[in-house]
């Protein structure tokens, strides 16, 4: 195999340094990596292990607005314990004033504590094992820790953290988009190798076959895919956004292959009797390998929304996982009651994801075009 020349760059080593001289995706690059960290954390469970614990009240605000006064921090709770609690009046002219005095000093949480009036109750014994039991459940409730009024960012209507849930169903989405785009971008890889490079009758099958995936609006084919498999999890949505988003990957990939096919490198290993597996994947590959690589950086910007939108109509992740998507399927009914801050969180974490990656891609991709002079030193 011919060695480079002394002194010179291969492709990589020229795309690095032009990445390297785009600030803004050197930046787009960080905050990438910052994410992907977050993931192994969160995977690893270093990071937000406990995103389903209650910690704070129902719908507890923001710590910065711990000075304003939330309906729905548990005020309305004590309000209507305080009325419970409100004994009315006395009529002068009852009765039986005197047993209904008696009775409300022997109610223990909404049970009589017994009968003094000398009559039979058979429901005696039964009433009070109901007593004993809330009266141990109660300790229990004392003993346990307080939930906060106030978190950094606010709870869900459970209690749970919105920083520490945004950050797990980061997990989730973020997995999802990556995997899915691999999934993509393989197949599609493979096809548009083989329809390229062989043509053909293989041509023709694989352009029909691309014609159909094409004519579907892509929302409504992954709908339909959905529909037909009637399942949920995180594996469904893979196989969802991957068996869908193959066709730019393949477009692209075929017109390559049908390009280098008749370049003098390949002709020159077809007369030494390289195999077509060979040519293609060992000879040909590596110099369309940019192109799979910067479609599936795209595709993994679209397979994040897609995945927040499935979850978001209700084709997504199953009920106990959390991810951007349910997250803001929960928000859309907080939002009405004045609660914004889940909504918030969510959207600021994905724009933020999704724009480094888009402009990341960008880079990445002019700094792989190698019509591009290459910087001088």
């Amino acid at each position: 195999m011919n060695k480079l020349p002394a002194g010179s760059d291969g492709l990589w080593s020229l795309t690095w340094k032009r990445l390297r001289a785009d600030r803004l995706a050197m930046f787009s690059l960080g905050i990438v990596v910052l994410f992907l960290g977050l993931l192994v954390l969160s995977v690893s469970g270093l990071v937000a292990s406990d995103w389903s614990e209650e910690v704070g009240v129902h719908y507890a605000p923001p710590a910065f607005m711990a000075g304003q006064t939330d309906y729905a921090s548990g005020d309305q709770y004590a309000a209507a314990d305080t009325q419970t609690e409100a004994i009315p009046p006395e009529n002068p002219v009852d009765p039986l004033k005197d047993i209904l005095r008696d009775l409300r000093k022997s109610m223990q949480h909404g049970i009589p504590a017994g009968n003094d009036y000398g009559i039979d109750d058979p429901l005696k014994e039964e009433l009070d094992a109901i007593r004993v039991q809330q009266k141990s459940r109660l300790t229990e409730v004392s003993g346990q820790e307080e939930r906060h009024e106030t978190l950094l960012f606010g709870a869900d209507k459970w209690g749970h953290d919105v920083i520490k849930k945004t950050v797990k169903g980061s997990e989730t989405s973020i997995l999802v988009g990556l995997i899915a785009a691999l999934v993509a971008t393989v197949l599609g890889t493979l096809l548009g190798a083989f329809a390229g490079y062989f043509g053909g009758w293989v041509d023709d099958f694989l352009n029909w076959f691309y014609n159909v995936f094409t004519s579907v609006p892509y929302l409504l084919l992954i709908l339909a895919v959905a529909a037909v498999l009637q399942s949920k999890g995180v594996l469904t949505i893979i196989l969802i956004l991957g068996l869908t988003g193959w066709t730019g990957v393949f477009r692209l990939v075929r017109a390559e292959y049908m390009k280098h096919k008749e370049r003098e490198y390949v002709l020159a290993a077809t007369t030494i009797g390289a195999s077509d597996w060979r040519k293609m994947f060992v000879h040909i590959f590596p110099n369309v390998s940019h192109i799979s690589l910067v479609q599936m950086s795209i595709l993994s910007v679209g397979f994040i929304k897609s995945e927040v939108i499935l979850s978001f109509l209700g084709f997504g992740v199953p009920v106990g996982v959390v991810s951007w998507g349910s997250m803001l399927n929960e928000a859309q009914n907080e939002l009405i009651l004045g609660k914004w801050w889940q909504l918030v969180a969510v959207t600021v974490a994905m724009a933020v994801l999704v724009t480094a990656l888009s402009l990341f891609t960008d880079g990445l991709r002019d700094a792989l075009d190698p019509r591009l002079k290459q910087e001088k030193s």
